[in-house]
């Protein structure tokens, strides 16, 4: 069998790293980007610093939690009406998320359905896109190293994973300086996020032990330095560590990822819920579910991480975020749980989940997270 790896990201990590902007712009030709954010981070101390390294930049806040083909339509339109070249997306994943949409619509006329990676649509995606600088602000989703995007399409109202290795950042600029002041729900949501993402991968089917390495890693990362930030905000090596184990997450999961995933996304899709959080709920259900699956390797990623059960600490984690366990508590109605289950089994994650699910499994799954 022959099996296909590829790690290119650069990434200029550390604190100070966003100081590196200028040059990094300069070597790529950057003279008027598209700077891509949201409104939340529009209104911080964070953007007016990164403005003042690319001063020739337009801004864009258009972006929902959540982000849509409409902000990427919308941001795609104003790129080309401001004679942009290039593309910078600041912020979380959901900023980062649509400015890879952005930098492909910029010079790819499909619709954006058309490169859903369940239909094979990255065989659509070239070469040809702008430039573009990722920098984080966050330690979740590890968007700035990937080579997808996620974006909900209009017709469908469904999460649909774009993925293509052109749409990876020319270089991704990770400062854990710039995440000191996130509020400590986002800091919650985002940290156990990257930690879903090194466990799912980890345990998903297939083989990659490239992949496996940086997830046993990433998983340590985030269950030992996750406690620390939560307790003292400004503590700048454990930021900078829960950077890094956001940034070991996004590229273990090339692997794949698993049935918490394809619950999560619909979450978000039709209710807003916090991508990070509503994994942080629902994980502990479906390693329950996936522990005869996955007893070998639950125990490897325990022994990694220095504790006696990976499960429990999943909840420890979960309870020392302070976040809500049920999903009742963020006001999904369970009337709507069998309307989710039909969207999550839609949803490609689960096809490499340790154990098969069907939309039983789902809804029963989400009855138990409810």
């Amino acid at each position: 069998m022959i099996s296909n790896f590829s790690f290119p990201t650069r990434i200029v990590f550390g604190p100070g790293a966003i100081e590196r902007l200028p040059e990094e712009m300069a070597a790529r030709g950057m003279k008027r980007p598209l700077l891509v954010t949201d409104a939340g981070l529009a209104k911080t101390a964070v953007l007016e610093r990164v403005q003042r390294y690319a001063p020739g930049s337009v801004l864009y806040t258009g972006v929902d939690p959540n982000p849509t083909e409409k902000n990427v339509l919308e941001g795609t339109a104003f790129y080309k009406e401001q004679g942009c070249d290039s593309v910078i997306g600041l912020g979380g994943g959901s900023p980062l998320d649509a400015a890879k949409a952005i930098r492909l619509k910029a010079t790819h006329d499909l619709p954006l359905a058309e490169y859903d990676d369940l239909i094979d649509g990255w065989k659509k995606v070239s070469a040809d896109v702008p430039p573009f600088i990722a920098i984080a602000t966050t330690a979740g989703t590890g968007s700035e190293v990937g080579r997808s995007t996620v974006i909900t399409i209009a017709k469908t109202n469904r999460k649909t994973v774009i993925f293509s290795p052109f749409l990876i950042p020319s270089v991704a600029l990770n400062d854990p300086e710039l995440t000191i002041d996130l509020p400590p729900g986002v800091t919650a949501g985002t940290g156990m996020d990257a930690y879903t993402h090194n466990v799912e991968s980890y345990l998903a089917k297939g083989f990659h032990p490239l992949c496996d390495a940086i997830a046993l890693e990433g998983t340590r990362l985030a269950s030992e330095n996750l406690p620390l930030v939560m307790d003292n905000p400004r503590n700048v090596e454990a930021r900078g560590l829960m950077m890094m184990s956001s940034m070991m997450g996004a590229i273990a999961f090339q692997k794949g990822l698993g049935a918490t995933h394809s619950l999560a996304h619909p979450l978000s899709s039709e209710f807003g819920m916090h991508h990070g959080t509503a994994n942080a709920v629902l994980l502990p259900y479906v390693l329950e579910f996936n522990r005869e699956a996955s007893r070998e390797r639950l125990a490897t990623l325990a022994r990694q991480a220095g504790v006696a059960d990976l499960i429990e600490r999943t909840r420890e984690l979960n309870g020392l975020c302070r976040i809500a366990l049920r999903l009742r508590d963020y006001g999904i109605p369970e009337d709507s749980l069998p309307m989710l289950a039909g969207k999550a089994i839609e949803d490609g994650c689960h096809l490499s989940n340790p154990r098969p699910c069907s939309v039983d499994d789902l809804l029963m799954l989400y009855r138990q997270a409810w």
